[in-house]
């Protein structure tokens, strides 16, 4: 299989877009800051975002695709050729029932928005009416955008399914595009009006991603039409998987959701903020690499198994485990040892200040501890799915949750906002060694000798470059203020120099080796 390419693919086009997020994050610092009115968005714009994470990058994708390659592989078994038009018949299934089920759910959500902000906030203790009123005003806008997402993912999945990574990898993209115009050119005089000028960009930025899907299916020769609704026995087990494949997928997410409402019932204003900013930055690895390889991996595990292949199916976790934790380790320690400098690189500048920076910075830290099992988690649920099992990772995502719960509310009022995420990263730890564990126990998978090397070699190159990072801040920190250049440059010079420093490190202990790397390239893809 031809990992590495295939995760590049999909991670340097979701990395295009978590840069430009930053971008539009670093606007954002500048224009509203951390409080009221940001706070007020952040739960707006949570809900979205939770369903954006679950069905664009998830849970409705690991579903749907072993489905739809299935009917591709049985029509062609038939007739050669016919296979995609039996999967686009399939897909066309699903749309019927999808799209009314998504205009009746938006309605109702729309209508409720009120009590489901309460519920998220407990009514903003801190900030009284004044802040509730307008993150319901805000929720109500952002809304619409959980329909227009669950069709993208449709889409995307049949367009992954053919191998067409890139078009659904590139779709983000748009919302921060959209976005970021909105911050430099539609921005309001006050603060609660940009706020609100980014709800409106948030749900136009929907739109605009599904007009890019339907283009791009019409052009891979993929026309779905609206129908009444009638379910197979296929399309009927999928929509019911799909609930406990959300839930299992999106552990990390809800856990993040459960933490923000936490937040905003009982930590001072600008709290919900600090956590938002952090967790922007926490989530660059896991979407470069989390849910590139995750992506990648789906469809060969899906054919493999299909083919009672066994073998080749942990032979493929293997080496996607062991590549994710290679790549990931790095990216942990330096949003641990540098939280500081690179809080104050991309946020503190404008409304942004540098109490603000602390206050993020510590909760980066804490965040970044869990970066390796963000990502090994979206690299061991595909095991589930491919074998269409959907109910054991849901089973281990409400223990991981009950975890975080647990944490929160042992450590929040001692750590503040840290302390939420901390319990955020013990949780996903625990979701890791819960699904690896699972996997183990029933034969499916198990650490080879190589990834067991590999994995200490990382950790020794991972120590080296933790240490040159801790003697590097102070010579970086004060180039991390001023104008946007000189910060790049600042940003660029610390992150470029501890890479180099990695990547040296894992070629002196072997971690990787540049013919490894050259052959994760230019592998073959499997069957």
């Amino acid at each position: 299989m031809n990992l590495l390419r295939a995760a590049g693919t999909i991670g340097s086009l979701t990395m295009v877009s978590r840069v430009l997020g930053m971008v539009r994050d670093m606007l954002m610092a500048r224009f509203v800051g951390a409080g009221l009115a940001s706070d007020a968005f952040l739960i707006a714009w949570r809900l979205p975002n939770l369903f954006r994470a679950l069905f664009a990058e998830g849970a409705f994708a690991a579903v749907f695709v072993p489905f739809f390659n299935r009917r591709m592989a049985e029509g062609d078994a038939r007739e050669e050729g016919a296979g995609l038009k039996a999967a686009v018949a399939f897909a066309g299934e699903v749309l019927s029932v999808l799209f009314p089920f998504l205009v009746i759910f938006t309605a109702v959500m729309i209508a409720l928005a009120a009590p489901v902000v309460w519920a998220m906030t407990g009514g903003f203790p801190d900030g009284g009416p004044e802040k509730f009123a307008l993150a319901t005003h805000l929720t109500q806008i952002t809304f619409p955008y959980l329909g227009l997402i669950s069709l993208v993912s449709l889409l995307g999945g049949i367009l992954n399914s053919l191998g067409r990574f890139w078009v659904n990898a590139a779709a983000p993209v748009l919302l921060n595009l959209c976005m970021i115009t909105a911050l430099l050119f539609f921005r309001g005089e006050s603060q609660l009006e940009t706020a609100e000028t980014q709800a409106i960009a948030v749900t136009v930025s929907g739109l605009l991603q599904l007009i890019w899907l339907i283009w791009s299916c019409r052009r891979a020769g993929v026309v779905l039409r609206l129908r009444l609704p009638r379910l197979s026995d296929d399309g009927k087990k999928l929509l019911w998987l799909i609930g406990p494949a959300a839930v299992g997928q999106g552990a990390v997410q809800f856990n993040l959701l459960i933490s923000t409402a936490l937040a905003a019932r009982f930590l001072a204003e600008g709290s919900v903020s600090y956590l938002y900013y952090a967790d922007r930055l926490n989530q660059l690895p896991l979407g470069l690499l989390g849910i590139g390889i995750g992506t990648a991996i789906l469809p060969t595990l899906s054919r493999q198994l299909g083919g009672g292949n066994a073998a080749a199916a942990a032979g493929t976790q293997n080496r996607a485990l062991e590549l994710a934790f290679f790549l990931a380790l790095p990216a942990a320690v330096a949003l641990v040892v540098s939280a500081v400098p690179l809080v104050r690189g991309v946020f503190e500048h404008g409304a942004f200040t540098a109490r603000d920076t602390l206050g993020t910075a510590s909760a980066l830290a804490a965040f970044a501890c869990g970066v390796p099992a963000y990502v090994l988690i979206k690299v061991l649920t595909p095991g589930f799915y491919a074998r269409q099992d959907t109910k054991t990772p849901v089973r281990l995502a409400v223990i991981s949750m009950l975890v975080n719960l647990v944490g929160n509310l042992a450590l929040i009022w001692h750590f503040g906002h840290t302390g939420v995420a901390i319990a955020t990263a013990i949780s996903a730890w625990v979701n890791t060694a819960l699904l690896y564990g699972v996997l183990h126990r029933r034969g499916l998978l198990q650490m080879d000798a190589r990834l067991k090397a590999k994995g200490l070699r990382s950790l020794a190159a991972g120590a080296v470059m933790g240490l040159f990072l801790w003697f590097a801040n102070p010579l970086a920190d004060p180039w991390m203020t001023g104008d946007l250049a000189r910060r790049v440059v600042a940003l660029g010079a610390l992150c470029g120099a501890g890479a180099l420093v990695y990547g040296a490190a894992a070629l002196a202990f072997g971690a990787y080796s540049m013919s490894e790397l050259r052959a994760q390239v230019s592998r073959k893809k499997a069957d």
